[in-house]
């Protein structure tokens, strides 16, 4: 049990490290600096078989090669900024856009990209803590913002991260985990027979573009209806390109950790249970995985051979104001947990 932290590379100057956390029953979870990445989250399955229920690489050279944010920290502003731009205190700031008229995921050199400063606590509880801060005017953003990531794996497979964050000026921010998951073991399998549950009554409809309309809708008699566990791809033929949208998750307040979603898989009898602070989940299953990047086990990462659940606040929250607002101000302190527990179903 505890931390290992092994060189890695090195990027923009600086050294890049793999670190390890062993919990005591020898379940381990893989974050690199850079990116803030969780690259390997590895449990057994229920015959006892170890592997990693994340998407990742072995080695560092395949996360420079620009992947759809396989396991990264997502800031300075997950998810959409509609035209890549918002206003603000009757100033307009405008930002990189990086997918088509759009900023996704931070910009062009999001937290994603950037190497983070590491250290390991000195308690006994295999942890990690990542800072990084994004300077006044970076990818259009304003304000200094003072971000850091906490990762704790516990005893009982439950990776739990912590997200705190300061800034100088009034500033959006929206951070989350961008992990794909496969819990099967192996991408082959795709995540189509994969049971999901979601705790989230509503969601954001969203455009062409991927863009909230700005309404929020109920999912009763839709294919966004996942209030009743269901697999993945009951639906999802019916939802144009598959899903990639926000949920309103129905929390009891705004500060306590919940669990807001649940999903399972027969074939390693593994269940993944997600609690979270924030307001929002993005469920995505892939849809633009085509087969460009292969996982650590050389295997093909195609359409549908992962998902991720990213919580979160809304997309586009900063050009919506009838969304939770996303505005950090001086003096006050942003700070979000979520927890992301593998256990085997009973």
């Amino acid at each position: 049990m505890g931390v290992t932290k092994k060189d890695w590379g090195e990027v923009d100057g600086k050294k890049v490290y793999l670190f390890t956390l062993v919990n005591h029953k020898g379940d381990s979870v893989t974050i690199t600096n850079y990116g803030g990445t969780v690259t390997s989250f590895v449990v057994p399955d229920k015959n006892g078989n170890r592997s990693s229920v994340i998407v990742g690489f072995d080695s560092l050279q395949p996360y420079l090669q620009k992947p759809p944010y396989f396991g990264a920290t997502i800031g300075r502003f997950a998810n959409r900024i509609g035209n890549a731009k918002f206003t603000l205190d009757n100033k307009t700031y405008q930002l990189n856009a990086n997918d088509g008229k759009n900023t996704l995921h931070g910009g062009l050199k999001g937290f994603d990209k950037v190497v983070w400063d590491a250290s390991v606590p000195s308690d006994s509880i295999p942890s990690l803590v990542l800072n990084y801060e994004s300077k006044d005017g970076e990818e259009g953003f304003p304000g200094n913002l003072k971000v850091q990531v906490t990762y704790t794996l516990s005893d009982d497979d439950a990776l739990k991260i912590e997200y705190d964050a300061q800034t100088d000026k009034p500033t959006p921010v929206n951070l989350t985990n961008h992990s794909y998951f496969n819990l099967s073991g192996s991408v082959k399998n795709l995540i189509l027979d994969e049971t999901l549950w979601i705790d989230a009554d509503k969601y954001t409809p969203v455009d062409s573009t991927l863009i909230p309309t700005g309404e929020i809708k109920s999912v009763k008699g839709t294919p966004f209806d996942f209030t009743t566990a269901k697999k993945v791809g009951r639906d999802i033929d019916s939802v144009k390109g598959g899903y990639d949208h926000n949920f309103v998750l129905n929390r009891k307040d705004s500060t306590s950790l919940e669990k807001v979603a649940e999903v399972s898989d027969s074939i390693s009898g593994r269940t993944l249970e997600v609690y979270t602070t924030q307001p929002g989940i993005q469920f995505y299953t892939g849809n633009f995985l085509d087969g460009t990047f292969r996982n650590r086990d050389g295997n093909l990462l195609t359409k549908h051979s992962a998902l991720t659940l990213e919580t979160q606040h809304y997309p586009d929250s900063p050009n919506k104001p009838g969304f939770p607002t996303t505005i950090l101000k001086p003096g006050e302190k942003f700070h979000e947990v979520t927890t992301y527990k593998i256990k085997l179903n009973q």
